[in-house]
This record gives structure tokens, sequence and C-alpha cells, in this order.
């Protein structure tokens, strides 16, 4: 088994289509085809389902996806380690993150960021918290920020609680929930058709939790949407969505839960505990760390979120 064999292995496992993986990897077709076949026998198993040009990965092909991803990145690990011999002036991180905080909290952050360190080169990956921990566990980011429970979920990860968010209903004005200035308890949303984000979003998975710990099963106008486009059906009338509050705004009629609903959640700043990170990778953790305990970045948060950091990690980062 070689790197490079489990490069090619991965490509087609993610375009489903030996032809595009080859084009991404910059080799040959029938040499690619046959590198998976060279690896499949050593394997002694089909990674692949090859019917009338339709790809599927084989029990054995998933089960060694996420291991040959871990695998590559450790690889890339070490040679951007070693790159790196121990300057800043150059790098790169992974940094995975929700929509929510790619257009609300994280562009000042990345901002100061790179006046900061502009020889590091940052890639900024957009998912649901539930991708991204995937992603991050199998060693695909750096560090991710990630949005839901206290514990990341993943023995194999390593959290710091950076913000405590309330989560709101936003809806058009002519909806059930229009109360103006008064707050909404999650049983009052048993009769209100809910633009649903899709799976992968910590948002759905609160949203649904509560409803059920209140005896009722959310009732969806629309599901599977990303951020932005559940906020613009909600802003056709398609329906009322729970979201966080830094991407309310002003554009919506925004109700708020009452405090005992418990429909908050928190954003962790979560990197994996068996890989030592580059100079790069804490140079970026500290300043995010940093920049939410810094008391002037405090002081201009948005209202229904709050910091959890010490202030005293502003002067450490």
């Amino acid at each position: 088994m070689q790197l490079h064999q489990l490069a090619y292995f991965v490509a087609v496992a993610e375009h489903r289509h030996f032809t595009r993986a080859a084009e991404e990897v910059r080799v040959a077709q029938p040499s690619l085809s046959q590198q998976i076949r060279t690896l499949e026998h050593d394997l002694g198993a089909a990674l692949f389902h090859r019917i009338r040009g339709n790809v599927t990965l084989t029990e054995a092909g998933e089960t060694l996806l996420p291991i040959a991803r871990r695998i590559l990145a450790e690889a890339e690990s070490a040679r951007r380690a070693i790159r790196e011999l121990d300057e800043l002036d150059r790098g790169r991180v992974r940094l995975g993150a929700p929509p929510s905080l790619c257009t609300g909290l994280l562009p000042p952050m990345l901002s100061a960021f790179r006046r900061r360190y502009p020889g590091i080169q940052l890639e900024l990956h957009e998912s649901g918290s539930g991708d991204l921990r995937q992603r991050l566990s199998e060693g695909a980011l750096d560090l991710a920020l990630l949005a839901g429970a206290r514990s990341p979920g993943d023995r194999a990860l390593s959290a710091t609680p950076l913000l405590l968010e309330e989560l709101v209903v936003i809806s058009p004005v002519d909806t059930p929930v229009e109360r103006a200035g008064a707050r909404l308890d999650v049983h009052e949303l048993v009769d209100v058709p809910l633009v649903m984000f899709r799976r992968g979003y910590d948002v759905r998975e609160a949203t649904v939790n509560a409803c059920r710990a209140a005896g009722f099963e959310p009732s969806f106008a629309i599901e599977g949407g990303e951020m932005d486009a559940v906020l613009e059906l909600v802003r056709a009338g398609v329906g009322a969505a729970v979201v966080p509050s830094t991407v309310a705004g002003d554009r919506f009629l925004m109700t708020r839960f009452v405090p005992e609903a418990g429909m908050t959640r928190i954003v962790q700043l979560a990197g994996r505990r068996d890989v030592d990170p580059t100079r790069a990778v804490r140079a970026l953790r500290d300043a995010i760390v940093g920049f939410v305990a810094d008391p002037a970045h405090r002081k201009n948060l948005p209202p229904g979120i709050e910091s959890l950091v010490d202030e005293r990690a502003a002067s450490r980062a």
C-alpha cells in the first residue's frame, strides 16, 4: 500500500468517476485504474462497484475511506512541518466553520490574523458542524469551529469553548410567531411550518430535539437547505426557521425563546488530540481564542451572544 495509491482511491471515492479523479490527481486514467486494481489486490478486497459507469464504494471501500484520508492528512502534516522549519512566514492552515460564523464573527478574526501573519495560507471549509466534526476526525482539517453540545462528541478531538449563542425564530411578518417584543416557548412551534436545514447542521438537531422534548414532532415546510437557502426561503414566506442570532440581523421578524427553553448553542474551537499542530496551526488557534477574549472585541459582540473565554487568554495569545 503506497501513499499515491491511497490518494488515487480517495479521489475516485469523492468523484465517483475514474476519469475526473485522474484529472484531479494529474495522472492518466489507465494508470490510475491500474493502481486502484493493485491496491485492491494487495488488500484482498474490491473497493468499488463498477456497474455500467456507475462507481460506488463497496463495504471495504467505505471502511478504508476515513483511514486513507487520515493517513494522507498526517503525511501532509509531516511534509508541512518539515517545510515550515519552525517559521511563521509560511505554512498553511485548513479551518472549518459553519456558514453562520463564516458570514458573522469569522471575517474580523481572520482579517486580524492575516495582518499579523501574511505569509500563512488559510483554507476555509464551510459546512455544518456535523460534517466538519467528521472531516476534522479524518484529518482533512487542522481546526474547526463547531457549534452544538459542550463536548465535540469524539474522544480524538479536544475543544475550547468560545461563545454561547442564542437560537432565535425568524419569520415573515404574517406568520403565527409574530409577537412583537415577546419571547417564545418551544411548545408554540407545534403548528408552525419550519424551513429546516439539511442533516449535518447543529441547529437542525437542536430544533428537532427541543420539539421532541416538548412532546411533538416539528412540521417542515421544506427541508434540506444550506444557510443562504433557508434565509431566502423564509424571506419568500415559505415558513419560519430557527437560526443562530448572528445571522438574523434586521431582515426578518426575530423572536427570542424564553430562557428556560434552553435554545442556545456553544461555539467551540476544536482540533485533534493525536496530531501535533504545526506552528501555523497553533498561531491561528491562539489568535482566535485571543480575539474572543479581547475586551475590545467582546464589547462588540452582537445581542444574543457572549464570550466564554477568560479575558486573561487575550494576553497569552
